[in-house]
C-alpha cells in the first residue's frame, strides 16, 4: 500500500494498493478527481496538476517495539545493578576483616596453622567480594544510561 498527499492539503491521504509507480499515482489522481467532483477537496488545485506533484507519504521509522525493548533492557540493567549492590554490601564487612588479616602475612610475628587456614578460606570471600565489586562498578556505569532511558520514557508528554 502506498499513500500520497498534496502539498496544498497535507491532511488528505490517498491510499493506493501496490508500490509507488506511475500506475499507482494515476489511481491516486483518480481518487483526487472523485474528491474534486464530489466537492470534498478543501483546496482548489491549479490547472495542470499532475500525478508527479503528489507527495508520497513514507511510514515513520519509529518502531514502538524497539522502544519497548530498550525499556526492558534498561529495567534489566537496573535489576542487575540492584542484585550486585546487595551482594557487594553483604560481603563487604567480611572482606574488609579478611583484608586486615592479610597484613599478618607481612609481619614478622608468628602465625598458627589455624590462622593460615582461616586466611585461605577467607581469600575465597575476598576474591568473590572483589569480583562482585568490579561487576557492580561496571554495571553502575551501564545503568546510568538505563536510568536516563527510563527517565525519558516516564516523562509526561505535557513537559
Amino acid at each position: 500500500m502506498v499513500q500520497y498527499t498534496l502539498a496544498q492539503s497535507p491532511e488528505i491521504i490517498l491510499s493506493v494498493p501496490g508500490k509507488d509507480s506511475a500506475k499507482a499515482r494515476d489511481k491516486a489522481m483518480d481518487q483526487l478527481m472523485e474528491m474534486m467532483d464530489a466537492g470534498t477537496l478543501p483546496t482548489e488545485l491549479e490547472e495542470g496538476f499532475s500525478p508527479q506533484q503528489l507527495i508520497e507519504v513514507k511510514e515513520s521509522n519509529i518502531d514502538p517495539a524497539a522502544g519497548e525493548d530498550t525499556i526492558t533492557q534498561a529495567v534489566q540493567l537496573l535489576s542487575n545493578l540492584a542484585t550486585l549492590k546487595l551482594k557487594v554490601q553483604e560481603s563487604r564487612a567480611e572482606a574488609l576483616e579478611i583484608r586486615k588479616a592479610v597484613d599478618v602475612l607481612f609481619s614478622d610475628s608468628l602465625v598458627s596453622e589455624e590462622e593460615i587456614s582461616r586466611l585461605k578460606e577467607g581469600f575465597k570471600v575476598l576474591k568473590n567480594f572483589a569480583q562482585a565489586n568490579i561487576r557492580y562498578q561496571e554495571a553502575r556505569t551501564k545503568a546510568e544510561q538505563a536510568r536516563q532511558v527510563l527517565d525519558q520514557a516516564l516523562k509526561s508528554p505535557d513537559n
